[in-house]
């Protein structure tokens, strides 16, 4: 990570000694940004079709900037006729809804064919507005950042871009069975790392691939760790308390599954591993709850029945509770009442839920895989788990069913490992990202012209 960060602190440090006295003109912390969000709005409950963690970080950052005085205004696609165009999500924080494409019945697979119209969209909001309303364009995921290079391009701001996710990391390490990411999405990623003035990756590893699978600029690239409501996620009344308010019974093993139901987040792992445990220790089917909370999403929708279809063919059925998505406040009640949060993914750009089942005091079983390695500290508040067999779950599994304090004694590791992942923090890195842009952005233009 340090390559990353003392590089921009670097530029930080090279725009303070060409204008002594702090940034001037446009080469100073922005006062507005367009934030683009296409195919997933950050009103939309987390869980649910493309709604994840993408919508949590959108939502926590575009607060936090706005308390330290940047105005964020979100343009995303439009999904319903009920929508007003605007919506003012909080103070100095207000959503913009796009018309682009049919409301509803559009996957995010059928996207790309409504870029134009979105760019439209967003191009006409901004006319309403006086010259030089938008300090920066910050665009999240690949569709947007399509349309964050042109917009960025026509108003003469810089362009910051946050993958989130990359093809080509995905399709490196993709679940049996699952569909590869197409190949005009590796194009179009590769056109933004070359047209972004930063690029936000959420870990140091995310930062490498970057650099190794699309050729991008070290200089470019900062490091910026995503954070946690901690106000939301933090242990409360206990693991007693949540557990009587979801009607879970106090003495059980809970490993839960939090998340979107599709192949790259691998719910079916932890289904074969809990059979994997009940095979070697039968008398623990006495004690287990195996809730799992999310929709289907994405490739997971093709059978979203196929999670509950293989719990019956393991013979599990009995101790696995699927329940729909649920909000915020209730999810940090599910992270509570859990012993320990398992994360088999294939692939995690951070792991958000990772650091929020942490913050409320419970301990991660997690693939060591993307960011998890840097959410979960193995041996400390969880344990990170290589490869996805079924039986080195169990196994890890196994140890918080043979030692039940070990859920207490890590948990609170957890929750303590948490504290650093504050959003504020985050949104000051992002800010410092935002001015370091602007000021490159300041300086090339003054060579340009001068």
């Amino acid at each position: 990570m340090s390559q990353y960060v003392s590089r921009l602190g670097s530029t930080r440090t090279a725009a303070r000694l060409r204008f002594p006295g702090g940034f001037s003109g446009a080469s100073r912390k922005p006062r507005r940004i367009a934030m683009l969000s296409v195919h997933t709005s950050p009103l939309h409950q987390p869980g649910t079709g493309d709604a994840g963690g993408m919508n949590v970080y959108i939502v926590e950052l575009a607060r936090r900037l706005a308390a330290i005085d940047i105005e964020v205004e979100i343009f995303t696609r439009a999904t319903t006729g009920s929508l007003a165009p605007a919506v003012e999500l909080a103070p100095g924080v207000l959503v913009r809804h796009v018309d682009a494409g049919p409301y509803e019945g559009l996957a995010k697979e059928d996207l790309p064919a409504q870029l134009c119209a979105f760019t439209h969209g967003v191009m006409q909001a901004w006319a309403g507005q006086r010259p030089g309303y938008y300090d920066l364009v910050h665009s999240h995921y690949w569709l947007s950042g399509q349309v964050g290079w042109l917009a960025a391009q026509r108003w003469g701001v810089p362009l910051v871009h946050a993958m989130h996710t990359m093809a080509k990391v995905k399709n490196a390490s993709l679940a049996k069975g699952d569909t590869p990411e197409p190949p005009a999405r590796v194009i179009g990623e590769t056109q933004i790392v070359n047209a972004s003035d930063r690029l936000i990756a959420n870990t140091a590893e995310e930062a490498d691939e970057l650099v190794r699978f699309y050729d991008a600029d070290p200089a470019a690239v900062a490091v910026v760790h995503p954070g946690v409501n901690l106000d939301r996620f933090r242990p409360a009344d206990g693991r007693a308390a949540a557990r009587a308010r979801l009607g879970l019974p106090q003495d059980a093993l809970v490993p839960l599954f939090a998340g979107r139901i599709q192949p790259l987040k691998a719910p079916d792992v932890l289904l074969r591993a809990v059979a994997v445990l009940l095979d070697r220790d039968p008398s623990l089917r006495s004690r287990i709850v195996v809730p799992v909370v999310g929709g289907p999403s994405g490739s997971g929708l093709a059978k979203p029945e196929g999670l509950q279809k293989l719990a019956a063919r393991l013979g599990i059925a009995d101790v696995v509770r699927f329940h729909p998505p649920v909000g915020q406040d209730r999810l940090a009640d599910w992270f509570r009442a859990a012993s320990v949060l398992v994360m088999p993914s294939y692939s995690e750009s951070f792991g958000l839920v990772a650091i929020e089942a942490q913050a409320a005091g419970t301990p991660v079983v997690a693939a060591s895989v993307g960011g998890l390695p840097v959410a979960v500290r193995d041996g400390v508040s969880g344990f990170l788990v290589q490869g996805h067999e079924p039986e080195a779950y169990a196994r890890a599994l196994g140890r918080f069913a043979d030692a039940p304090e070990l859920v207490g004694r890590m948990g609170a590791a957890a929750a303590a490992h948490a504290q650093s992942f504050g959003w504020d923090t985050a949104a000051s890195a992002t800010a410092d990202v935002y001015t370091a842009a602007l000021c490159d952005h300041r300086r090339r233009a003054r060579t340009h012209h001068g």
